[in-house]
């Protein structure tokens, strides 16, 4: 049996892609995640999902697996990202291993970007949800079970009512036909709390909803964030 990591944020696409690995056989030997540092105004927390790492460590806890961190400055340049990910990487180089999995769906450029990066350090870069229907997946991921909260929206995409809402049939129904139903193209983050593979369900509770506007290309861009607090 080969082992691998699962990169790991915490949310449905790697949660589902943990599943179709164990799924097929595969030994994981962790999760491997990037959170942002601690600041004097937040925790360290998931880059772009804003959970906090307290609420990970949990996660990590009920599905029995290690959590390997890797903590990133605010605003890397990237070589310097590079670097990190590159001495992360090489902790488990030096155990003999040289996979890495995925839950990219369809987005090319990333996936060949994932490839290259892996190569360069004698990696391979495995894609258990490689060209899934999104509608299809996201569907059987309610269907096994699993649950998870939405934490983060792109507010150019979706309203900030979308967050802390539950990733359900409803939330399929209720967003537009432009969002995609896995939100591949970043519309919407989550926080798998249960399902299938879980001891038990990770407790978490609501705390505000805030929003943050980024400069990108001269235009300001809005993204929402449902807080949540482990219990």
């Amino acid at each position: 049996m080969e082992s691998v990591v699962v990169n790991w944020s915490g949310g449905k696409d790697s949660c589902f892609a943990l599943y179709r690995t164990l799924e097929a056989g595969w030994k994981v030997e962790s999760l491997l995640t990037t959170l942002q540092q601690e600041t004097s105004e937040l925790p360290s927390r998931v880059s772009h999902h804003e959970v906090p790492e307290t609420l990970l460590d949990k996660q990590a806890l009920m599905l029995g697996l290690q959590l390997h961190k890797v903590f990133l400055p605010d605003q890397p340049s990237n070589e310097k990202y590079e670097s990190i990910m590159r001495d992360a990487m090489n902790v488990w180089s030096h155990k003999g291993l040289n996979r890495a999995v995925f839950g990219d769906i369809f987005l090319e450029d990333l996936k060949k970007f994932r490839e290259q990066k892996l190569e360069s350090i004698g990696w391979k870069a495995q894609f258990p949800l490689w060209k899934y229907d999104t509608a299809e997946m996201a569907r059987e991921f309610i269907d096994l079970g699993f649950r998870a909260v939405i934490v983060s929206v792109d507010g150019q995409k979706l309203g900030s009512e979308f967050c802390g809402r539950i990733f359900d049939s409803d939330f399929l129904n209720d967003i537009p036909k432009s969002v995609d139903p896995c939100g591949e193209y970043g519309e919407f983050h989550t926080f798998v709390f249960d399902g299938p593979m879980f001891q038990q369900p990770v407790e978490w509770a609501k705390g505000p909803v805030y929003s943050r506007t980024y400069s990108y290309q001269g235009a300001d861009l809005i993204y929402h964030y449902q807080t949540l607090k482990p219990v």
